[in-house]
């Protein structure tokens, strides 16, 4: 876990600018320390939108639709792996001897 002061100084940052992007819900940030913390992945996102803002011009509306197709992607991914995973794991039925 990357502590929230950690996490402003990769992302490059500033501490109003996360607030925002909190509350939007563009990065949720673990709440369950004493202190928020980040993982890798939020970095990951955070440096994304930091690209899609400044980079490509992307407005906040554009944002949002972009992260929520992102994370349902995402969401799709993972379904299918554990389709997969699951439909591996089953024994192929036998045939009568």
């Amino acid at each position: 876990m990357i502590s929230e002061r950690e996490f402003l100084e990769r992302a490059h940052l500033d501490r109003g600018t996360l607030e925002i992007w909190i509350r939007e819900e563009w990065l949720i940030p673990n709440s369950a320390a004493a202190e928020r913390a980040f993982t890798e992945m939020d970095l990951a996102r955070a440096r994304l939108i930091h690209d899609l803002r400044h980079n490509m011009g992307v407005n906040d509306e554009g944002l949002d639709v972009i992260l929520h197709l992102i994370d349902q992607m995402h969401g799709l991914r993972r379904a299918l792996a554990d389709a997969l995973t699951s439909m591996h794991e089953r024994k192929p039925p036998t045939r009568g001897a």
